[in-house]
């Protein structure tokens, strides 16, 4: 197989994202200072979600990092709460991506813990933490949370083992987790799943890229590229590819692209340049877009992903003469829709003590929502219990629809009762039928109240056009009451075409709550 070799030569190729920009926030909605943390390690140092945004600070006799509300920008007071459990420098943090009350950090002090942000603003300092997980011999220095499944946390330390979590127990300190992957022989410097967490690809200081089954625990795939020593890795969604960071053996910066399947010689090699800050990737899997980001840099780069060869097309690249330590990203769910906001960014600048906004969106002159750009995306519903991933079972995120006022169906099956240490396994089998016939039923009477609530406002509103009574009002007379009619018409066109849009996209998560009904129907 041929490398092929990037070009910086501009070639036209259409694409609906040729010409999207980066829009930093003004100063009053940047977030001022903010004590940004002073250790080297190579993380990004920020999680944000919709309702938060967690940093990791600077802090004396101990680690701890700030949770501050995403609306809640300007200046920061220096005696605002923060959470301060871990006895060591924290090296990383993670929101759960089904509770945006639920974080995770994880320590030099060789712990992982879990945290519950109260919805409320901070009024003092959160010490104790709702789980402590203890089974590292050294320092943690990655967490990820499953992309499918709840309660299921991956961690990673300077012991060269993965550890897999459960942490749906009533325990608050678990000692034992579920798996220990421990055949790698270095420090392991990144993390990424595939599109529903049945696979685990890591990369490690040994410069070796590894495809590993997190359950079995067995290495499926390992490259080892000369040309290439890799820093990060990170799925392609379901483009069946890796894209990986790294230097060149000229110690260039360096972007590669990988076949899922053989990972013997990269597909695409691109040099960025001759820095030495490492390169922090980020994909959007909607729109196909990788965005690179380099520590100590201030510039954002991103390309279009495609099938094709040679697979990785460069786009535009947002210039900022401020270098970022660390990096934060906003949940699609979190996004500014109304103007056509793609993806953003928290840029931790520590010289400034300054986290940054970067909004990168799409120019487009239609003020209305654009479908085009924003497909059904990963929502906040896990698509499996942490039982039915680790028993085997893999699934898809339960997706959702960004359109505003859009309606998220709960895919999740009730919670499973307690059954008795007698059951024996054809009473389990033939109970877990009967819950997943039932849920069928269930959805077609959620639907059928949502439907008679909306039959029943229709019928109110049935005479009615905008305030106006089409039945009792006489025919216009005058050219003005013949446009005012006219006016009136169109606005009750745009609004039928509104609610045609609406039940549409209800239409669609309809849909994909009863394949999720035979999915569950398959397994039995």
């Amino acid at each position: 197989m041929t490398i092929t070799k990037m070009s910086w030569c501009p070639q036209y190729r259409s694409s609906k994202f040729r010409h999207v920009y980066g829009k930093a926030a003004s100063k009053e909605n940047c977030y001022d200072c903010v004590p940004i943390t002073q250790s080297v390690h190579d993380n990004h140092f920020c999680a944000v979600n919709p309702h938060f945004i967690a940093v990791v600070t600077e802090c004396a006799g101990g680690g701890a990092f700030l949770v501050i509300p995403v609306n809640q920008t300007g200046k920061l007071d220096p005696h605002y709460p923060r959470i301060c459990g871990h006895k060591g420098n924290v090296l990383d943090i993670k929101w759960n991506p089904f509770d945006d009350f639920v974080i995770a950090s994880c320590s030099e002090d060789a712990t992982v813990k879990v945290w519950n942000i109260p919805q409320h603003l901070l009024t003092q300092s959160i010490t104790n933490a709702q789980k402590v997980l203890l089974g590292h011999a050294r320092r943690v220095g990655l967490i990820e949370w499953h992309p499918t499944a709840s309660d299921i946390l991956f961690s990673t330390g300077y012991d060269y083992k993965i550890m897999i979590w459960n942490l749906n127990t009533k325990e608050s300190v678990l000692e034992a987790p579920v798996k220990t992957i421990s055949f790698h022989t270095d420090v392991i410097l990144s993390m990424s799943f595939n599109t529903d967490g049945s696979l685990l690809a890591t990369a490690c200081r040994d410069r070796k890229i590894r495809i590993i089954d997190p359950r079995a625990g067995t290495l499926l795939q390992e490259a080892s590229n000369k040309s290439h020593r890799v820093n990060k890795v990170l799925f392609l969604g379901n483009m069946k590819k890796l894209v990986s960071t790294g230097t060149s053996k000229w110690n260039n910066r360096q972007i590669a692209i990988w076949d899922e399947g053989d990972l013997s010689v990269p597909l695409v090699e691109e040099d960025i340049d001759g820095s030495s800050g490492l390169l922090f990737p980020f994909y959007d899997a909607d729109t196909h877009m990788l965005y690179v980001l380099g520590k100590g840099d201030g510039n954002i780069r991103y390309y279009e992903i495609s099938m094709e060869k040679p697979c990785l097309h460069y786009l535009m690249e947002y210039r900022s003469p401020l270098p970022q330590k660390g990096i934060g990203t906003m949940p699609k769910r979190g996004l500014d829709v109304s103007s056509c906001e793609i993806f953003r960014f928290y840029k931790l600048i520590p010289v400034k003590s300054l986290i940054e906004p970067v909004s990168m969106i799409v120019p487009r002159r239609s003020e209305s929502y654009q479908e085009d750009i924003y497909p059904l995306t990963a929502g906040v519903q896990p698509a499996l219990t942490a039982e039915e991933w680790l028993n085997g079972v893999n699934k898809g995120p339960v997706l959702m629809s960004l359109r505003p006022g859009s309606v998220i169906l709960n895919s999740l099956p009730p919670p499973p009762e307690e059954s008795s240490p007698e059951a024996t396994e054809p009473v389990l089998y033939r109970s877990r039928m009967t819950k997943t016939t039932e849920k069928p039923s269930r959805i077609q009477e959620k639907w059928r109240n949502r439907r008679a609530e909306e039959r029943g406002q229709e019928d109110k509103k049935m005479g009615l056009s905008n305030g106006f009574d089409v039945f009792e009002c006489p025919p216009p007379k005058t050219e003005n009451e013949l446009l005012q009619v006219f006016y009136r018409q169109q606005d009750e066109i745009r609004r039928l075409r509104e609610a045609l849009i609406q039940r549409d996209v209800q239409i669609r998560q309809l849909e994909l709550e009863i394949k999720n009904v035979h999915m569950d129907m398959g397994r039995f």
